[in-house]
């Protein structure tokens, strides 16, 4: 006969295993919908060059369009990702609790380089602007781990003069040279196509934007910042990164430190190699974000520093 105490721990097994399963499917990405407003979003799915790939996308589920046809100007926020999900977990009720504070109509793109060659924060925003820029008239290139604390830090439509840039020196935790353009920079779209995006040979952490900041120049553009600002360097802003936990690639192999300390007229926008392998709905807190997972192509002959190691490239094939 089966005792009291046995049909007892049973029973909570069986309910925490199903509490488990119910906790665990509510943080599983959604399918391969595309669940943002995207006008063809079907030709936003192919970089140019050999990589070339369709994917299926069908229409978005009623009531998660994220539609925002009232707005006057519509900002997406992208963010360059891998492998920092607990960072993204506190950044996206936090961002999305301070835009909603001003009214800024906004959705949040994940763009997650899944290749194994090295991290190219530019070249996933030069992919994640191709993927929107038909509805969104303006971007917010967003570090993950640098979260606004100051509501007078306003998410607007940038002027004509050029890009807004929110993480100014004067107000950024740890980078206070004035060419900086780092951290939460607001482009237009039109801006962004001058420019033709991003270089897209800063392959490892870093420099990305000093490049970027030429490109401005180059088009005769000027970075703006917010004005009358009370707060500074150590209380505007969030920086959540363990740098202990997740260190900086900041190895240089082959001639990097040279090619990259240099203006880079030969790509950008234009000319981005990737695969977006699926389209993610994803809901964290109850907030919807689209996941881009997205495979990067390297032309080891011009960048061989994407892959420092040599073995990227044999490793770099995901099963889809």
């Amino acid at each position: 006969m089966v005792n009291i105490s046995t049909i007892n721990w049973v029973f909570v097994c069986g309910l925490s295993f199903c509490l488990g399963g119910i906790a665990v499917l509510s943080l599983m990405p959604l399918g391969s919908d595309c669940i943002c407003p995207l006008s063809n979003p079907l030709a936003k799915l192919v970089g140019s060059g050999p990589v070339q790939k369709s994917a299926p996308v069908t229409p978005a589920p009623k009531g998660q369009e994220h539609d925002h046809s009232t707005a006057a100007h519509k900002m997406a926020v992208l963010v360059p990702f891998r492998d920092r999900f607990e960072e993204l977990l506190q950044f996206v009720p936090h961002i999305t609790g301070f835009l909603k504070r001003q009214g800024v109509a906004h959705h949040i793109f994940v763009l997650n380089q899944v290749d194994r060659f090295r991290f190219n924060r530019a070249s996933l925003i030069n992919v994640g602007f191709q993927f929107c820029h038909e509805v969104y008239d303006y971007i917010a290139m967003h570090d993950v781990d640098l979260l606004p604390r100051n509501d007078d830090l306003l998410y607007e439509y940038p002027s004509n003069l050029g890009p807004l840039h929110i993480a100014g020196p004067k107000l950024h935790p740890k980078y206070h040279y004035d060419n900086f353009v780092g951290g939460i920079l607001l482009v237009r779209r039109e801006h962004f196509q001058k420019m033709n995006g991003m270089s897209n040979q800063y392959w490892g952490w870093g420099l990305e934007d000093d490049e970027f900041f030429v490109r401005i120049r180059d088009a005769g553009l000027q970075v703006t910042r917010p004005q009358n600002i009370k707060t500074g360097v150590n209380d505007t802003f969030g920086h959540i990164h363990n740098r202990h936990h997740r260190k900086r690639d900041t190895q240089k192999c082959f001639n990097q430190k040279e090619m990259t300390r240099k203006r880079d007229h030969k790509t950008g926008l234009d000319n981005v190699k990737y695969k977006i392998l699926k389209v993610q709905g994803l809901t964290i807190d109850g907030i919807d974000i689209t996941v881009l997972n997205i495979m990067l192509d390297c032309d080891v002959n011009k960048t061989p520093w994407c892959d420092c190691s040599g073995t990227a490239a044999a490793a770099s094939v995901v099963q889809t």
